[in-house]
């Protein structure tokens, strides 16, 4: 008999291409359920919501995650609930015992909302045919079964969010990208007109995702800012720094945008994500509640 875990939604993030597979072994599933001050009506054309309360993972993919980045973990699941009720999703949770840190989900999740109102901008600008979009985290909470491995996850949060098909990174918050490709330009001339459209304070960077016929969807977005105000992954007025050092403009940027008169390099370039120790404690802005049965 398969047996389940549930666990409940609390904040976002983003998910993984074409590796989705269920294991073999015991099959948990955890069912999600949502409580929020945002509803996902109201988030922007740009965002990619759940719309859903439940899902359910195999708890074979908690105790042995199918991939991982530089500092979480991610595992496939089915949503079993809502709109997207059969559906695959992506949960994702940070590595070195920090499920239970609500900081570096809140910060996660205001990195989203900041990237979403970027790229509505960059959207009005109809530098490319298809349109770009972000897919929208919650925070939901692990309800496990009787797994004797999974003891401990009782109350322990996780990112869920749509699975999202043909996934490839266009460029990193250290100031690599991909040299190869129109998607590659385009993601760079993205992150440039963060930098401008916000008069300098921000670069949105890291970004990674799929791209379908009609359109793009990116996770996992990061913000840089002057102040280091969005979390682990925000390197700060040196990332920024960094990033333009190594930036050339292509067919896709406009000459008229701003960039810093002399960057320099702090950070070796490099494709995985950079993390740095984050101490600002934040209240989160948007709470989902969901169930996950694992």
């Amino acid at each position: 008999m398969p047996q389940f875990a549930n666990f409940n939604r609390g904040t976002p993030r983003s998910s993984t291409s074409n590796k989705y597979q269920k294991g073999d072994g015991l099959s948990r599933s955890c069912d999600i359920g949502r409580q929020s001050d945002i509803s996902p009506d109201a988030h922007s054309d740009s965002g990619q919501c759940n719309t859903s309360t439940n899902a359910e993972i195999n708890a074979a993919d908690i105790i042995d995650p199918y991939a991982e980045g530089s500092f979480r973990y991610v595992a496939p699941g089915t949503y079993t609930s809502g709109p997207r009720k059969g559906e695959p999703c992506v949960l994702k949770w940070f590595k070195t015992g920090v499920v239970f840190e609500p900081d570096y989900f809140t910060l996660d999740i205001r990195a989203v909302d900041k990237a979403l109102e970027i790229v509505n901008q960059f959207n009005t600008l109809n530098v490319t045919p298809k349109t770009i979009r972000i897919n929208v985290p919650e925070v939901w909470f692990v309800e496990p079964s009787n797994h004797p491995r999974l003891s401990g996850w009782k109350g322990a949060r996780m990112l869920c969010e749509p699975f999202i098909d043909n996934y490839e990174k266009f460029n990193s918050n250290s100031g690599w990208y991909d040299v190869f490709g129109t998607w590659g330009e385009v993601m760079q001339a993205l992150s440039h007109f963060s930098y401008h459209v916000s008069d300098g304070c921000f670069v949105l960077c890291d970004l990674q995702g799929g791209v379908s016929r009609r359109e793009i969807v990116l996770s996992d977005p990061v913000i840089l800012s002057r102040r280091r105000e969005y979390g682990v992954t925000d390197l700060g007025p040196e990332g920024i720094s960094s990033f333009f050092y190594q930036h050339n403009c292509n067919r896709f940027c406009s000459p008229h945008w701003k960039r810093p008169l002399d960057p320099s390099l702090f950070f070796s370039p490099r494709m995985g994500t950079s993390m740095m120790k984050h101490s600002e404690s934040m209240v989160c802005t948007r709470r989902k509640r969901g169930r996950v049965i694992a």
